[in-house]
């Protein structure tokens, strides 16, 4: 059984069908944050550093994210931004591959890693070039010319699914490094890195794995590499013995030679406990309820709501755990939709978003959800011009 409802603080009346951009709150992290607020922060101060374990922190929550990523232990660490660690596998496998020059992604992928990648470009100076192909281009697009292929597995807009293994494969029959961005896979579907063999993986905490907003990023590099990859932000946390105070820097031997700054402490344990959730879960029983529950909703929104296109693959196979319906007025359409309890989101131009994550959402409520759109879309509750002011997150 998936269903872990209970362990949630889920407002009454929310149907909640947005957990692909923000999990909810664990009940437990009240707890947790709490206590360590104020019985390790308050009473033990710097000292909780050793006493608490503080400084070990981020690899043991590394390798808590990393079972659910087919990860072995301690290919996993926690720490800074997603955008961060982006940043640093890019750059990583650049180095990697000396004498090639292109990074390959793709037109789907997130903003922030096509900026992060022009941002490393433009400061490294050495004729890189970041190129993007369409989704089903990628495999084709994959020569001896290519020094890394960054992709995100899910698409954000619409739950597109990369075929990981297959890429990973050609990719590495071309020479090239391989990096997969999860962000909308860790917590969504079964993810098994080790088999992939891709070098690196990054992801973020505060969707599908319910870390709370700012819950620091992952990344993951392959074992038989963390002896040898060459961190581009050599950071003080990621050298051999930082309280050794060096002035030249020396890498950690292992994955913590891919963390940077200091680790968000308060942060960490609001993200320990939301992993609580997921002990003796099994990703293939949550990717089983996820796809029956986007069947759900497919067909009764289809059946019941005409005025809606349905933007993701028709092939359960090839989603992710979201389903995205496309309409001209998506925008205004979400925000009576949230207006009535059912909170999705609005992806610009046309896109209406809507996450299934079956801890905490069973077929009653995507059957009410369902109501819900068909009331606000018949009735065209969306064309009201206080649905239509736009917010600065949509």
């Amino acid at each position: 059984m998936v269903l872990r409802k209970e362990m949630f603080d889920l407002p009454e009346g929310v149907l909640y069908l947005d957990g692909n951009s923000l999990g909810p709150l664990p009940k437990a992290a009240h707890a947790r944050v709490s206590g360590m607020i104020a019985d390790e922060w308050g009473q033990m101060l710097i000292r909780g550093w050793n006493d608490a374990g503080w400084m070990a922190q981020p690899a043991r929550i590394g390798d808590k994210v990393g079972r659910l990523i087919g990860a072995p232990a301690g290919s996993v660490v926690m720490g800074d931004t997603l955008s961060i660690k982006v940043y640093q596998a890019v750059a990583s496998a650049l180095k990697m591959r000396p004498g090639r020059k292109v990074i390959l992604s793709d037109t789907g992928n997130f903003p922030t890693d096509l900026y992060m990648v022009q941002g490393l470009i433009n400061t490294l100076d050495q004729g890189f070039e970041l190129k993007t192909v369409a989704p089903e281009d990628v495999a084709g697009a994959i020569d001896d010319t290519i020094a890394a292929v960054m992709l995100t597995e899910v698409d954000y807009r619409t739950g597109r699914k990369h075929d990981m293994k297959a890429i990973t494969e050609i990719a590495h029959g071309n020479g090239a490094v391989m990096i997969w961005d999860l962000a909308h896979s860790a917590g969504a579907v079964p993810v098994d890195l080790a088999a992939s063999k891709c070098e690196m993986a990054v992801g973020c905490t505060y969707k599908y794995l319910n870390g709370g907003p700012g819950a620091p990023a992952f990344i993951y590099v392959r074992p038989d590499l963390t002896a040898e990859v060459q961190p581009a932000l050599a950071g003080w946390l990621g050298h051999d013995a930082p309280f050794d105070f060096d002035p030249d820097y020396r890498p950690a031997g292992g994955i913590e030679r891919m963390r940077v700054g200091t680790p968000p402490i308060i942060q960490l344990a609001a993200l320990e406990a939301a992993m609580d959730v997921w002990d003796g879960v099994d990703m293939a029983e949550v990717r089983k309820a996820s796809i029956a529950l986007q069947e759900l909703f497919i067909k009764e929104v289809e059946a019941r709501v005409p005025a809606l296109t349905l933007a993701s693959p028709r092939d359960a196979q090839q989603r992710g755990s979201q389903v995205s319906f496309r309409f001209e007025e998506g925008y205004a359409a979400m925000q009576a939709l949230i207006a009535r309890g059912v909170i999705g989101d609005f992806r610009a131009p046309d896109t209406m978003r809507f996450g299934f994550t079956p801890l905490y959402l069973d077929e009653a409520d995507v059957l009410a959800a369902v109501a819900h759109i068909e009331t606000v879309m018949r009735d065209k509750l969306w064309d009201d011009p206080q649905y239509r002011k736009r917010s600065r997150v949509t």
